[in-house]
């Protein structure tokens, strides 16, 4: 699991998300209104409605809001249109960040991100100065209590499944993009728990951070991105130990 995924996991568990959760319940819808009016508000050949709709529900959005979501974009042509845009930047110590956009508003969203930058001790960079350090990648979460990794593997190897590894009580399966919920649907029809599942982008380098002072400082403009309205999604390098993320949580 990447670091950013990692204390997501934590914040989850200690009760911080629930602060937010009106907040991340907009977020998520916006990415489904945005899917569906883009692909079509039917999921089967719109994999990216597929995604949005996935993640809401792990989330814990209520279906009818789901439902509500998927008619608007459905009926409502002349609606608010967002547009996908992108950031890229570094925290301190060197981590990259990855910020992506949903906004009917390119400028207000270009100078949220910048002061949350700015504001945090971040810098922000030029387009293709951290990109290629991330690779769009499936992601499912299963708990390791409740299986073991050879039960992973004969359930969705021949679905897609690319790697599976033992990271604290979980197993990170990863995936083509394309495959993430063929396997996630293979591993629970084989009785094999799944906790999350998402399409995400992975860091194919780390920066290990080892002080307490910096593992604050890069979190805390992670989650001052995070807090932008246009916001979706942040992904990071940082390689944060468990310890540090659970003091500073």
């Amino acid at each position: 699991m990447s670091g950013h995924s990692k204390w997501s996991s934590i914040k989850h568990k200690k009760g911080a998300a629930d602060a937010k959760r009106g907040k991340l319940f907009a977020r998520l819808i916006r990415g489904i209104e945005s899917a569906a009016k883009v692909g079509g508000a039917n999921p089967e050949g719109n994999p990216t409605l597929v995604d949005a709709i996935q993640k809401a529900r792990d989330a814990s959005v209520p279906k009818d809001n789901i439902e509500r979501a998927l008619k608007r974009a459905a009926g409502d042509a002349d609606g608010v249109s967002y547009e996908s845009v992108h950031y890229e930047g570094y925290a301190p110590g060197g981590v990259a960040l990855y910020v992506e956009c949903l906004t009917d508003n390119r400028n207000r969203a270009a100078n949220d991100v910048r002061s949350a930058f700015n504001k945090n001790g971040g810098s922000l960079a030029a387009p293709g100065a951290v990109g290629y350090l991330f690779t769009r990648s499936g992601v499912v979460i299963v708990p390791a209590a409740q299986t073991s990794e050879d039960d992973v593997l004969l359930a969705g190897l021949e679905a897609g499944i690319s790697d599976v590894v033992r990271e604290g009580d979980s197993f990170t399966v990863t995936t083509e993009p394309n495959d993430v919920y063929a396997v996630r649907a293979a591993l629970e029809e084989a009785g094999v728990p799944v906790a999350s599942s998402e399409v995400t982008m992975l860091p194919s380098v780390s920066v290990a951070i080892a002080e307490e002072s910096t593992a604050k400082a890069v979190l805390r403009l992670v989650e001052a991105l995070e807090d932008c309205d246009d916001v979706q999604n942040v992904y990071a390098n940082f390689d944060i130990p468990d310890r540090l993320l659970e003091a500073v949580a």
